[in-house]
C-alpha cells in the first residue's frame, strides 16, 4: 500500500472500539479562520519557519541542571534553546567534580544519544507533524496507559520549570543589582512572557531565533578567546601559555585549609557518573522540535534540515566549548562549587574570564545568561500547552484545554501555564527554596523518559510500518543511523538513568541521604501512577503494548508529493557544488 492510498484509507478507518484499548478516537481540527462546526476544533497555527526550527533543534538545551541543584522557527529551536545555563553555569559543577577529561567525555556520550535521539523523532515528525508528538507516537506505537504516563509528566515538568526559570532570570541580575528584591524581576520578566503570547507561535519562533543568534555569538565567542586565553595571548593573564597544565594531576589548597585535586577524571567512575547526569540534564528540550513540527509551514523540509544539523552544532558548541574551558579553568576552583541553577557568578565561563583578568566581559556574559534563561521560560509556555492541548484533543486532560483560538493558540492551557508563573512569587518567602526542590522533584526523570520514548516509538513503528505493508522507501525522511540508531540512543538513555540513580543513591563527598534521593527519583513513582491508573479506567487497554499489526500508522500523515521527494534524491551535485554541499550539511 502506497502512501496515496493510505490517505484514503485513513479517512475511512473506523475507531469504535478505541476506547476499550485505552487510545481515543484521533481528533481532527479546522483551518484558525475556519467556521467551527458543533464539535470540531480548531488546528494550531502553522506559522513557524526553516529558521525557527532550526533554532528550536539545537537551541533549546535548556537551563536544567540536574534536580537537586538549588533554583536560587523549527531551525531556530534546535540551534538556540540548548544553549543555556545547563552550559553557562550547570558544567561548572561537572568541571570540579569530574575533571576536565570526564566533563569532555560525558558531554560526548550524551551528546552521540541526543544525535540518535533527534534523527528518530525527525523521521517520526515529518511523518507525522501532529500536535503532541513523541507523546502522541508513544499512544499510538508503545502502549496509550505510558503515552498517558509520560505526556502528562513532560506537561508538569515545564509547568513547574517556567517559575523555576523566571526567579533564575531574576538571581542573574544579582551579579549587577543585589540590592532589589528579586520579586520586581519576577513581576517584569512575568510580564514579558504574556506580551509574547499575543503573536502565537509567531512571537515564540521569532523571539527564540533572536536569543537563539545572541547566545551562538557568544559560545563562537568564546571558544575564540579561550584559545588566545590558552596560548597566553592576553597581556592582564600572568599564567602566560597554559597548555594542557590543568589536565595533569596536582594539588592545592583551598582556603578552610583542605587537599584540593586537580586531575583530568577527578573521584574516578563516581565523578564521571556526576558529569553523566549534568550532561544529560543539560541537554533537555532539544525534542521541543517535534512540538513545533505541528505548526510548521512546511515540516518536510525545515525538519530534516534541523535535525541533520544537530552533530554539528553539539560538536562545535558544547564539546569544543567545554574542552576549551577544561583548558583554561582549573577544576579545583573553590568558585566552581556553586555552579548551579542561575548562579552565575559561579559560572566557568565567567570564572574563566576573570581568570585572564578581562575587565568588562563577565557582565556581557552574565546577559547571555541571562536572555538564556528567558529563552527558556520561553519555551516552557510552548512546550506544556501543546502537550497539554494534544492530551485534551485525545480525551486525557480536562475538555477544556483542548479549546484553541482564532490566532492558533491553544488559550487555557497557556492561561494555566502563565498561572504557574505566579509561582514564582513563593521565593519572597523563606521556604521558596525548599517548596522549589520538591516542585522540580515530580519531573526530575523526565528528560530521559521522553528521549527513551522517542526512541522506542520509532522501533515500534519501523516494524508497524513494515508489518502492514510499506516500504522505508516510502518514508519521505529517514533516520540517518535507521532503527540501529536508535537502539543505541534508548540504550544510552537507560545508562543515564542508572548513572542518576547510582548518583542519588551514593552521592560524592557524602553518605546517602534519602532526602536526596527522593528529590531525583520522585517522579519515577508519580510516573508508575499514572501509567497504573490509565490501565485501570481502560482496563487493561490493548495490554502490555500495541501490536504491530493493530498500529494506527495512517492518522496524522501530512499530504506531499512522492514525485516530488524522489526528485530532490536523485538530485545530482556536481563537483562545482562541494562549497554549497558542504555549506548546507553544516549550517542548513
Amino acid at each position: 500500500m502506497d502512501l496515496k492510498s493510505s490517505h484514503a484509507v485513513a479517512d475511512e478507518k473506523q475507531f469504535s472500539s478505541d476506547d476499550e484499548k485505552g487510545l481515543a478516537p484521533p481528533a481532527y481540527g479546522v483551518g484558525a479562520h475556519q467556521e467551527l462546526r458543533p464539535g470540531e476544533t480548531r488546528e494550531l497555527s502553522r506559522a513557524l519557519k526553516g529558521r525557527h526550527m532550526q533554532m528550536i533543534a539545537i537551541g533549546k538545551i535548556i537551563h536544567q541542571n540536574p534536580p537537586t541543584a538549588d533554583p536560587c522557527s523549527c531551525d531556530r529551536f534546535i540551534l538556540g534553546g540548548s544553549i543555556g545555563a545547563g552550559l553557562f553555569v550547570g558544567s561548572g559543577g561537572a568541571l570540579y567534580t569530574g575533571g576536565p577529561g570526564s566533563l569532555l567525555l560525558g558531554f560526548i556520550i550524551i551528546g552521540a544519544m541526543m544525535l540518535f535521539t533527534v534523527q528518530a523523532l525527525g523521521e517520526l515528525a515529518v511523518l507525522f507533524p501532529v500536535n503532541g508528538a513523541f507523546y502522541m507516537y508513544a499512544v499510538r506505537f508503545i502502549d496509550p496507559a505510558w503515552g498517558f504516563a509520560m505526556g502528562w509528566e513532560y506537561s508538569l515538568s515545564w509547568l513547574v520549570i517556567l517559575p523555576f526559570e523566571i526567579t533564575a532570570a531574576g538571581i542573574t541580575i544579582e551579579y549587577w543589582r543585589d540590592d532589589l528584591d528579586i520579586g520586581i524581576w519576577v513581576a517584569v520578566f512575568l510580564t514579558l512572557l504574556v506580551l509574547v503570547q499575543f503573536f502565537a507561535v509567531r512571537g515564540y519562533g521569532e523571539v527564540e531565533f533572536v536569543l537563539g543568534i545572541v547566545k551562538i555569538i557568544a559560545v563562537i565567542g568564546f571558544i575564540f578567546l579561550g584559545v588566545i586565553i590558552n596560548c597566553g595571548g592576553v597581556p592582564s593573564d600572568n599564567r602566560g601559555y597554559i597548555g594542557a597544565e590543568y589536565w595533569h594531576k596536582a594539588t592545592s589548597i583551598d582556603s578552610t585549609g583542605a587537599e584540593q585535586t586537580r586531575e583530568a577524571f577527578k573521584n574516578g567512575f563516581k565523578g564521571f557518573c556526576s558529569v553523566f547526569v549534568t550532561a544529560a540534564f543539560a541537554f533537555a528540550g532539544t525534542e521541543l522540535v517535534g512540538l513545533a513540527a505541528a505548526e510548521a509551514e512546511d515540516p518536510r523540509k525545515s525538519l530534516p534540515k534541523a535535525t541533520k544539523q544537530v552533530f554539528w552544532r553539539i560538536a562545535i558548541f558544547y564539546v569544543l566549548s567545554l574542552f576549551i574551558l577544561g583548558l583554561i579553568l582549573p577544576s579545583d576552583s573553590e568558585e566552581l562549587l556553586g555552579a548551579s541553577g542561575a548562579n552565575t557568578k559561579a559560572s566557568p565561563f565567567v570564572l574563566a574570564i576573570k581568570e585572564a583578568g578581562i575587565a568588562g566581559l563577565p557582565s556581557v556574559f552574565n546577559a547571555v545568561i541571562t536572555l538564556s534563561v528567558i529563552s527558556v521560560a520561553n519555551s516552557a509556555t510552548f512546550a506544556s500547552t501543546r502537550t497539554l492541548q494534544a492530551l485534551a484533543m485525545n480525551r486525557m486532560a480536562p475538555d477544556f484545554l483542548k479549546y484553541v483560538d482564532a490566532q492558533g493558540r491553544p488559550l487555557w492551557c497557556i492561561v494555566l501555564q502563565l498561572a504557574f508563573g505566579l509561582l514564582a512569587f513563593i521565593n519572597e518567602a523563606d521556604v521558596g527554596t525548599q517548596v522549589f526542590t520538591w516542585l522540580l522533584s515530580l519531573s526530575a526523570l523526565n528528560n530521559l523518559f521522553v528521549w527513551a520514548s522517542i526512541c522506542l516509538s520509532h522501533i515500534r513503528f519501523r516494524r508497524g510500518w513494515a508489518a502492514q505493508g510499506h516500504t522505508l522507501d516510502e518514508l519521505p525522511y529517514k533516520a540517518q543511523f535507521g532503527v540501529i540508531g536508535s537502539y543505541i540512543g534508548f540504550f544510552l538513555n537507560m545508562v543515564a538513568l542508572l548513572a542518576t540513580f547510582y548518583v542519588s543513591l551514593f552521592p560524592i563527598g557524602a553518605d546517602p541521604n534519602p532526602e536526596s534521593f527522593f528529590t531525583t527519583f520522585l517522579s519515577l513513582p508519580i510516573a508508575i501512577a499514572l501509567y497504573l491508573g490509565w490501565k485501570i479506567k481502560t482496563r487493561g487497554g490493548p495490554g502490555l503494548y500495541v501490536r504491530s499489526r493493530e498500529m494506527d500508522v495512517l492518522t496524522g500523515l501530512r499530504e506531499f508529493n512522492p514525485e516530488i521527494v524522489d526528485m530532490e534524491k536523485k538530485q545530482k551535485w556536481g563537483i562545482r557544488d562541494l562549497p554549497v554541499r558542504l555549506y548546507h550539511a553544516v549550517f542548513i
